[in-house]
């Protein structure tokens, strides 16, 4: 039990812990940019394609 609080406490010492949390809500972030992103222009991009191929033979 001993080695496992000394683990989490040099874990939370490091660098290493908050950059990874940084990166992942940075990552969060881009993705959730990206979902809504989708989202929105999803229906425009549909229409131009269904545009598109009305118009072709």
């Amino acid at each position: 039990m001993n080695t496992m609080m000394a683990k989490a406490r040099e874990f939370l010492k490091s660098e290493d812990g908050p950059t990874t949390v940084e990166y992942a809500v940075m990552l969060a972030l881009i993705v959730a940019v990206a979902i809504g992103t989708i989202a929105l222009l999803g229906p425009k991009v549909k229409s131009a394609f269904e545009s598109v191929e009305t118009q072709m033979p």
